[in-house]
């Protein structure tokens, strides 16, 4: 399938059914695998020959659609998991352990954010995040002999922020690490960060891959581009691994190294695994991707157009308007849209806010984004409720800010659905 464009990869990468196999992907609803010697199972859990030992570890539909998300983000292995939280913790506890640290751009996920500062702190990890305005000379001080890696997300959530791909990925190989990039708001279709020197990426398939807020899950994606041996800075992969009768995991897997590993030591351990039908309903999902996101982004433009001229509003922060600051590297790394997240103030702060997202019809308030249907959320009274106007400013959280996942119903009757609610302010 490497030939073929992303479109044909949504639909038909991954499996590949032989003649007289059903059309569309099976769901292998099992835990486990008949063998015809006990010698093959041993070659199979010494790692000498590939196939499935138990669906913890591996599974067949799992597989295809692990196959068709490598081929759409262009790298050479992928890796599944139970969400997108899993997959950012798998993917820098596999190149990390108690006294590493690892470099986080600030602009990131709030759940990573305490993934990261938090959970992975208890565990001896460190983060080390790099904020607004810092210097050269101040970023390059947070790297030391024991950072791993770099982390950032191609489209920030909630703030927005594109993240300069090239930019980062220079200063992390510039350091001899690893660049992480998580791709979930712009999916494969709209940026492919490997294309700009990202060495891994991740994903919370609960968004748009799945498309319909269906399955929750996650994935890792290997470039098989970073080479692990260089600098020494990397013994998980480069020494011998004792829970697999010394394997060394780059002399052994060459550029499949890192997704080896995670799979079989860190999800053959953790557990984190996505089920067969999970893995069924995401494929489904990511058979239409390459038209809904661009639908979704065709939408969102459309309506922070609308916003940014409506005199109730603010301030409309989108990517995609030519008014954003962003705008520069949205037109470099996303292609075909800025995605369909948008956020925006409404004039009146939190009471009006609410009063506009308690009066929409058509939209819903629910605690999720970018699936099929148009949902809003207030985090000034649901989420971060507990904190007072002047906390939520510090926090870069307006009292009137409103999130809004555009869906891919029709624009026209998503802007009057905004309209109405407006009026009622």
């Amino acid at each position: 399938m490497s030939n073929y464009k992303i479109e044909t990869k949504c639909i038909q990468g991954g499996y590949q059914p032989k003649n007289g196999e059903p059309r569309v992907l099976p769901i292998y609803q099992s835990t486990t695998y008949k063998y015809d010697s006990s010698e093959h199972l041993g070659d199979l859990f010494d790692l000498k020959v590939p196939g499935h030992m138990y669906t913890r570890i591996s599974n067949p539909t799992v597989a295809a659609v692990e196959e068709k998300i490598a081929s759409l983000e262009g790298g050479i292995g992928a890796m599944c998991t139970s969400s997108g939280q899993a997959a950012n913790m798998l993917a820098i506890l596999n190149i990390a352990q108690s006294g590493d640290n690892f470099i986080s751009v600030s602009e990131i996920y709030g759940g990573t954010v305490n993934l990261f500062a938090v959970t992975l702190k208890k565990m001896g990890i460190a983060v080390r995040f790099i904020k607004p305005g810092m210097t050269e000379q101040e970023t390059d001080a947070l790297f030391d002999e024991r950072t791993r890696a770099v982390f950032g997300e191609t489209l920030a959530n909630p703030a927005l922020e594109v993240l300069d791909i090239e930019k980062y990925a220079a200063l992390a190989h510039k350091h001899g690490v690893p660049l992480i990039v998580d791709n979930t708001f712009p999916t494969p279709v709209l940026c492919r960060p490997f294309e700009y020197g990202a060495d891994i990426v991740t994903h919370s398939t609960t968004k748009y891959m799945d498309g319909h807020a269906s399955v929750v899950g996650g994935v890792i994606v290997d470039s098989g581009n970073f080479d692990w041996s260089a600098g020494n800075r990397y013994p998980e992969l480069t020494e011998p691994d004792e829970s697999y009768h010394g394997v060394v995991y780059t002399r052994d897997f060459g550029k499949l190294a890192y997704i080896t590993k995670a799979r079989v030591q860190l999800l053959r351990d953790i557990g984190a695994t996505p089920t067969p039908m999970a893995a069924f309903l995401l494929n489904l999902g990511l058979e239409t991707l390459h038209l809904r996101i661009v639908r979704h982004s065709e939408n969102a433009l459309k309506v922070a157009q609308y916003l940014e001229q409506n005199d109730k509003i603010a301030w409309v922060n989108y990517p995609g308007l030519e008014s954003n600051s962003q705008f520069a590297l949205a037109k470099k790394y996303l292609s075909g849209g800025a995605s369909g997240v948008i956020s925006f103030g409404i004039k009146g702060g939190r009471d009006a806010a609410v009063k506009f997202m308690d009066s929409l019809k058509l939209a819903a308030i629910v605690v999720h984004v970018a699936d099929a249907r148009t949902c809003v959320l207030h985090p000034a009274s649901t989420t971060h409720r507990q904190l007072t106007d002047e906390q939520l400013e510090a926090a870069g959280i307006g009292s009137d800010l409103v999130r809004m996942s555009v869906g891919i119903e029709n624009a026209e009757d998503i802007i009057s659905d905004i309209e109405q609610a407006l009026s009622q302010i």
